[in-house]
């Protein structure tokens, strides 16, 4: 066998330890990180590789027969593509040499799914198959021979249901077992293409070392394509043999002997997969018309409308119920107890109402909005997605998303943003490329989240009328739509033609749907609450000393002269980013103290044209710090301080021209 040319391979993510390291290998929504879940639990770390955005995520479980490292790729549907999610899948493998990939497959597409584990043998690699949703695969009407699959391609063969752990022990015996067994069998394709390739095999083996770590047959196959890097590694002679035996293949097939080579794999998986699966007819599964239901614009279009409708109006009643529940309970029970104890500590003075704007009301501020809006909206977006529904959405806004330079597959952030644009912001890496991250990211910020339509329709639509408040909703969206027609001209490229899964309806499961959605939200709050405390305990130091009110006379010119709203709105436009329905909060709180009269409400403060500019520019101006921060941290700081600076721009400007509009049609 051939020596390998390189050193240990340099990684930024160190491969994990344990007696046994695996890696989780399939395409997207086959259950892969269902099943990293069910190994690892807990102790997960993720990083990125350097200049990318696709997270490879590592961690260490316990099991009987002692530790295993376990390592989840990104879902990709090969490794030969251009893709990121395909480049970086191909670089951990490389990097972090598992000693067995578990490939996870789909029964309900097994041949196609078998394409990358063929992939993953040809580079060498020893492999487990983990055949998951075999629940989903039997209510489908699907059984799948084990037996047959692992006489066809060499490898072991486990039947899996991730969610609920069934099968995941025995995928770690396997990946055991196949660990210990040697070299792994290579996969012949068929005799004519065998035989093309043999010569090039041979030249490979007589190399005195090769590139990657790959053996003889993985890099003959690697210098099929006469683009791949590895060439260029090798000697003059195994690249003249290659050239030779392309040039033989294209004659003999007639396409390229890349083509053909991925030809031979889909043909293979194709056969072991139609050969293990039997179907009879199913039982209790979703009608099959709700796909073109949901996908046909005439009834899509109305679903879309509908769903939209249900989802928010449940967000508006039962997000605010839940709270006010929660103010309450926090009120009648924590809010003492904190008190107390900040007290006892430093007395009642200044110092202690600052600690409890930061730890009393910050805290209260982040879980307020967090557990019944951010949790809930979680809850909502995961059933949708875990019946199939975001999957048909894609596809019936496909053709609008391609105007703003995305595609089908944006409209899950853009959707994700009305209820939180921090989990909105996350969603969107998912997108293939910088572009498009990008482009949805920025747009994801100039959509009124939760909290800005509260303000929106406590504010406009409570003191002034609901044609306000759908006047102020209006030109929100038409800047909206502006700035993304704008990014979509400005930025270099093309957003990418929609490849996407046809999945079928499936009845969600509420469990799995419910573990999402805690999953999810605790990044928020790792990211949202330390900030909201942080930024309460500067905003009390302010109030308290009393430099607040003194900060909004530079702000007077602006404000006032341009906007026409008090100086002191400026000053919580500002604070808005901390939490945006705080900034209404905050100015009732502050007129009223500079006011000097209790009674005073918002319309004896501000004419009902001010509450609409009010409402507008804190739609607009500057996005909550939470997602300043996600945003930053994704798209690096010169771009987050542009879109921030444009955000005010827009703001002002649309501020400005509405608070001189209004009165020429009445409104005061």
């Amino acid at each position: 066998m051939s020596r390998s040319c390189d050193g240990p391979a340099a990684s930024l993510i160190a491969r994990p330890e344990g007696d046994l390291v695996i890696a989780l290998a399939g395409n997207p929504n086959v259950g892969k990180s269902s099943l990293f879940n069910t190994l690892t639990g807990l102790g997960v770390s993720t990083a990125h590789y350097p200049g990318t955005t696709r997270e490879v995520s590592v961690a260490s479980a316990r099991t009987p027969d002692g530790i295993v490292g376990v390592i989840d790729l990104p879902g990709s549907y090969g490794l030969g593509g251009q893709s990121e999610e395909e480049r970086i899948a191909r670089r951990a493998l490389t990097d972090l040499a598992p000693d067995v990939v578990v490939v996870v497959v789909d029964p309900m597409n097994l041949g196609r799914t078998l394409y990358l584990a063929l992939e993953i043998i040809d580079l060498g690699f020893r492999v487990v198959l983990a055949v998951n949703l075999a629940d989903e695969a039997r209510r489908a009407g699907i059984a799948v021979d084990m037996a047959s699959l692992t006489a066809q391609l060499g490898v072991p063969a486990v039947e899996t249901v991730a969610t609920r752990g069934i099968g995941v022990a025995d995928v770690v015996v396997a990946a055991r077992r196949e660990a210990a067994a040697g070299s792994p069998a290579p996969i012949h394709y068929g005799p004519d293409f065998e035989g093309f390739i043999a010569p090039l095999i041979t030249a490979c083996a007589a190399e005195p070392c090769l590139p990657g770590g790959l053996g003889a047959r993985a890099t003959a196959l690697e210098l099929l394509d006469p683009a791949h890097e590895v060439a260029g590694l090798l000697s003059e002679r195994v690249r003249r043999t290659s050239a030779d035996v392309r040039s033989v293949i294209a004659e003999h097939y007639g396409e390229s002997a890349a083509m053909r080579l991925a030809r031979e794999r889909h043909g293979l998986a194709g056969t072991a997969g139609q050969a293990a699966v039997t179907r009879q007819e199913p039982s209790g599964r979703l009608p099959k018309d709700l796909w073109s239901l949901t996908t046909w614009p005439w009834t899509g279009v109305p679903l879309v409308v509908l769903v939209a409708v249900g989802i928010f109006g449940f967000l508006f009643f039962v997000g605010e119920f839940l709270a006010g529940a929660f103010s309450g309970l926090w009120e009648t029970f924590a809010s003492p107890g904190i008190t107390s104890v900040i007290t006892s500590l430093t007395g009642d003075g200044i110092t202690s109402r600052v600690l409890l704007w930061g730890f009393d009301a910050g805290i209260e501020a982040s879980l307020a909005i967090g557990l019944p809006y951010i949790l809930t909206f979680y809850f909502l977006l995961g059933l949708l997605e875990d019946t199939g529904y975001l999957n048909s959405l894609a596809f019936l806004t496909d053709r609008a998303m391609h105007r703003l330079g995305l595609h089908g597959r944006a409209v899950v952030p853009l959707v994700a943003a009305a209820g939180c644009n921090v989990p909105a912001l996350v969603a969107a890496q998912d997108l293939p490329t910088r572009r498009e991250r990008l482009i949805a990211s920025t747009l994801v910020l100039f959509i009124p989240c939760s909290a800005r339509t509260a303000v929106i329709l406590g504010a406009v639509g409570h003191y002034v009328g609901w044609q306000p408040a759908a006047l102020v909703m209006a030109i929100v969206f038409a800047q909206w739509l502006a700035i993304g027609l704008t990014l979509q001209r400005v930025l270099p490229g093309r957003s990418r033609g929609l490849v996407m899964e046809m999945f079928p309806f499936r009845r969600p499961s509420l469990a799995r749907v419910a573990g999402k959605a805690w999953a999810q939200f605790r990044e928020f709050l790792f990211i949202a609450t330390p900030i909201v405390i942080v930024g309460s305990l500067v905003l009390g130091g302010l109030y308290e000393s009393g430099w607040l009110v003194y900060l909004s006379a530079p702000l007077a010119p602006v404000v006032e002269e341009w906007l026409g709203l008090p100086a002191v709105a400026g000053l919580t436009l500002i604070v808005g980013m901390l939490r945006k329905e705080l900034s209404l909060q905050l100015l009732v709180a502050l007129a009223v103290a500079t006011a000097s009269f209790a009674g005073a409400g918002l319309t004896d403060l501000m004419s009902p044209s001010s509450i609409v500019v009010y409402a507008l520019v804190n739609a607009i101006a500057l996005p909550c710090i939470s997602s300043v921060a996600v945003f930053w941290k994704r798209h690096g700081p010169s771009r987050a301080l542009a879109v921030v600076g444009a955000s005010v721009v827009l703001a002002l400007v649309a501020g400005g021209i509405v608070a001189r509009v209004l009165p020429l049609f009445g409104m005061q």
